[in-house]
């Protein structure tokens, strides 16, 4: 890569990622006083200084972020040229870069991976989990080969592709009063029960203010976790409810740890949804991977089932 790229900006980026110069130089095979050249050259040829300096950190300057910013799409769009000219002569393979909202990518995700892997073992998948609004970015910027995420995204350059379906309950523990009832109930019934959720930058959090906006709900109490499993754990004790997708409550439903709440307008539904970076190419690996996704094939065979049992 290094031989196309300017190789002061595969340095410079990568003191960034690894915010040392000892570091950097590590993982780059590198001795510290080269890199330290680079990232010097670099700023000498932009004329202006990138880094804050000093025992202890590095740290980026205003003009550093432009310059971070741009060499990452830089170095993305000379890997993406690579990997397409490579497609010209050989079959689906290399490495695949796919990003993943949580509950897709930790609950869902493996299944798919373990079925491209089994059809195309050529392709070297790398996965990345986070919350919908940090795969979004990484795809942007070109660090990401395909992102799939459960919310809504506010960027131009990537449109999204629903492939399928998202089922969400609410769900309280199995001794909850509620679970006893077999009538089908409104959620205002709700309303004095403490409601747990994700982060706001988290698409599970986003599907649960929509589904309150929807049903003109507001809970007089509200506790916010960073994660599912955190959360689950939680209104498994009795601290809550929440609302979850089925993906991620299918082993705690079936074992009697959690119980679905009927009510009234769910199961609450929403789309997982495929982004790409803004790109008339796209590599074997991703055409094969994102046709996967489209025809629904190694998904998991509870996936878009219902599983509310009276």
């Amino acid at each position: 890569m290094v031989n196309m790229v300017d190789q002061s900006l595969v340095v410079f980026a990568t003191v960034v990622e690894k915010k040392s110069f000892t570091r950097a130089a590590d993982a780059l095979h590198m001795t510290q006083p080269a890199v330290s050249q680079h990232v010097q050259m670099l700023e000498k040829n932009l004329g202006t200084k990138l880094l804050d300096r000093s025992n202890k950190y590095v740290q980026l300057n205003k003009a550093g972020e432009i310059v971070y910013h741009h060499a990452n799409e830089i170095i993305g769009l000379y890997m993406q040229m690579q990997k397409l000219v490579d497609d010209t002569m050989n079959k689906a393979s290399g490495n695949l870069a796919i990003g993943a909202s949580y509950t897709f990518g930790e609950y869902v995700l493996p299944h798919i991976v373990a079925y491209l892997q089994t059809e195309y073992p050529l392709i070297k998948p790398k996965i990345t989990i986070a919350n919908t609004k940090r795969i979004s970015e990484w795809v942007a910027n070109r660090q990401l080969d395909v992102g799939i995420i459960d919310g809504e995204i506010h960027h131009n350059d990537l449109p999204m592709d629903p492939f399928a379906e998202d089922l969400m309950y609410i769900v309280a523990t199995a001794n909850c009063p509620y679970i006893k009832q077999s009538t089908q109930r409104s959620i205002d019934d709700l309303k004095n029960e403490a409601w747990i959720v994700r982060e706001e930058t988290s698409g599970t959090r986003e599907a649960t203010e929509k589904m309150f906006s929807e049903l003109n709900f507001c809970p007089k109490s509200i506790m916010e976790f960073g994660s599912t499993q955190i959360i689950k754990e939680s209104v498994e004790a009795g601290l809550g409810l929440t609302l979850l997708s089925h993906c991620t409550i299918q082993k705690e439903v079936s074992l009697g740890m959690l119980k679905i709440v009927d009510v009234s307008g769910t199961p609450f539904r929403r789309n997982f949804s495929l982004i790409t970076p803004s790109t008339r190419f796209k590599t074997k690996a991703t055409s094969v991977f994102m046709e996967i996704l489209r025809d629904h094939r190694g998904l998991p065979s509870f996936f878009g089932k219902p599983i509310f049992q009276q």
